[in-house]
């Protein structure tokens, strides 16, 4: 089977121009490639671009996963949206690292297969779409995706047992869509989240209402409201409305403060194996109270079938002989199963006697019938 390599690229802020078209279009002819986005599949050979440099200087964000198990995303925000000294505590290792490029961050997140195993069936088209939305989230001031970026990197044992947390987000015990989306895609343990969450503040529900805002307003320095009203006329900040949103929520903020004995990497990873355990026992519990229900289910049917046939046994053994008459092996199966259903009726209502004796007289008339005769052996028909 062919290898698998899917690359992905969108521009958000701005298009890209009919030149940096063609110039992506030098790297390959195949490639699906619009103002917007660039979105190219491999199945033999390699990209020849480098999504580092195409990051830096035309998108803003990225997706690449390969069918042997890597995964990657990229995104990039303005260093003014996104101060790169918010993003350090949190990317320190392969799983998630990142760069400043010109007057951008670059955030770099990355997971490969540790059990080795091939995702044959893997399609990347659509995993960007639902994970992108995490980038507005993020220019507004949910630090959410970064300390899953951290977790990723626990994970991955690139920070040591006794190295702190950073500084804990509120919400992380209510994931949206896009972060699920995104630790699902960069496979990051549920149980290490859940260990995570319980030093996390609940989010703050949904967006601040008009009222909100207004109060939040009204507030502001005279000198703040000429500069926000003139970016707005002139668009000259695409993340406007972003910054606004993070400012509001910086003087709302919920996020929990990292204590004087802050938890450790190796606490996290703790919790987390136990959370495991538990879950682990509780889903066998629950299996094993399936499976009883089960058991049940099939026995009251199986009594409820018995005491149909219990109604007019003679017509059972008539069909018996009628199903052997025809010779053939699907209703000599029939027959049997039959049989099998009249030796349990007979167990059951103290009748065992008088069953064997008319299948000692049923084998002794069919003896000529190995086929038969071998169906009710492995049955257990045999007297």
């Amino acid at each position: 089977m062919s290898e698998y390599q899917y690359y992905e690229f969108t521009a958000v802020d701005r298009p890209l121009t009919s030149r940096e078209q063609a110039e992506l279009r030098s790297l390959s002819t195949r490639a699906d490639i619009t103002a917007t986005s660039f979105v190219n599949t491999y199945e033999w050979g390699d990209f020849k671009g480098d999504p580092r440099k195409l990051m830096g200087r035309f998108f803003d964000a990225h997706l690449y996963l390969a069918n042997w198990g890597t995964r990657q995303v990229m995104l990039r925000l303005p260093k003014h949206v996104l101060d790169p000294a918010t993003v350090a505590p949190y990317c320190q290792g392969d799983s998630a690292s990142a760069w400043t490029a010109g007057k951008h961050v670059i955030i770099d997140l990355h997971d490969e297969d540790e059990d080795g195993t091939d995702e044959w069936d893997l399609d990347g088209h659509g995993l960007l779409a639902s994970i992108i939305p995490v980038r507005a989230r993020l220019a507004a001031g949910d630090l959410r995706l970064l300390y899953l970026a951290w977790l990723r990197c626990v994970q991955s044992e690139e920070i040591a047992d006794d190295e702190p947390e950073p500084p804990v987000p509120a919400g992380l015990g209510t994931l949206d869509a896009p972060l699920t989306a995104v630790a699902e895609f960069l496979r990051i343990d549920p149980d290490l989240i859940a260990a995570a969450a319980a030093g996390s503040s609940p989010a703050t529900v949904g967006e601040p209402t008009a009222a909100q805002l207004r109060s939040w307003v009204v507030g502001l320095p005279a000198r703040d409201k000429d500069a926000i009203l003139t970016d707005l006329i002139t668009g000259g900040d695409s993340h406007l409305r972003s910054q606004l949103l993070r400012r509001y929520r910086d003087a709302h903020r919920t996020d929990t403060p990292t204590p004087a004995a802050a938890r450790t990497a190796g606490d996290l990873l703790a919790t987390a194996a136990d959370l495991r355990a538990e879950r682990e026992r509780r889903d066998a519990e629950q299996r094993q109270r399936d499976r009883a229900r089960r058991e049940r289910s099939a026995a009251a049917a199986r009594q409820r079938h018995l005491d149909t046939l219990a109604v007019d046994q003679p017509a059972a053994w008539q069909r018996v002989d009628t199903l052997i008459a025809t010779k053939k092996p699907r209703e000599y199966d029939t027959a049997v199963q039959l049989l099998v259903d009249l030796r349990d009726l007979g167990e059951r209502d103290g009748d065992s006697g008088l069953f064997q004796q008319r299948l000692a007289d049923l084998r002794a008339a069919h003896v000529r019938k190995p086929s038969l005769l071998e169906r009710l052996n492995l049955a257990g028909l045999d007297t």
